[in-house]
């Protein structure tokens, strides 16, 4: 079997799942999110977001192919690039720490390690990037898939709470560039992937 993880780009931003590619949850504040939404916008607006951070800051996001067939995607960035995490009661994201935004495996790819490997690539980035957190607004009312993680799920994999909220409490993860953190985070968000990625797909809330 043979497996490839490359960047996120405009070029393959086709090849991530059809719901996601014209997502624009995080992408966007709320306000405009809607109105593009509603507009039929959301599409061009998705590769508008993806190319100003391609252009910043650099990948943003990574895809697993599976014998060339797309088996997932990670996508992340710092909390300057994320306007909608504004809008979130416990905002902001810490200032050294990017933001986990969403991931997905596509039925049938779950329990092959995918997961693991996405997550070891997004972690040596940010190590590289001298980034010392992974943080993310979890759904502590997660019923469903959607674009926020569920927190129990967060939690229960190592994340820790910074900021608590009935509904949306902000976790971190340190980014800790030793072996052992590397081995426990890698199974840690693999097996937050496999749980998450039990319904067919994600959402915007």
């Amino acid at each position: 079997m043979g497996r490839r993880l490359v960047p996120l780009t405009l070029d393959n931003l086709p090849d991530i799942p059809k719901p996601c590619r014209s997502c624009v949850f995080w992408e966007l504040d709320p306000v405009s999110g809607d109105a593009a939404v509603a507009g039929g916008r959301a599409g061009p607006e998705k590769e508008a977001w993806l190319s100003a951070v391609l252009l910043d800051w650099g990948s943003c996001g990574r895809v697993v192919y599976v014998d060339d067939v797309p088996a997932g995607f990670v996508l992340y960035a710092p909390p300057a690039y994320v306007p909608r995490a504004a809008a979130f009661p416990t905002s902001p994201v810490s200032a050294d720490a990017v933001q986990l935004l969403t991931a997905r495996l596509v039925p049938g790819f779950q329990r092959q390690g995918l997961g693991r490997v996405m997550v070891q690539t997004v972690a040596k980035d940010l190590i590289r990037r001298g980034f010392k957190a992974i943080e993310a607004f979890g759904d502590a009312q997660w019923a469903e898939p959607a674009c926020v993680l569920p927190a129990d799920h967060l939690l229960a994999v190592g994340f820790k709470t910074v900021r608590p909220h009935s509904r949306y409490p902000r976790l971190r993860l340190e980014l800790r560039s030793t072996l052992s953190w590397k081995e426990d985070v890698e199974l840690a968000l693999d097996r937050l992937l496999g749980a998450v990625q039990k319904e067919p797909a994600l959402r915007p809330l």
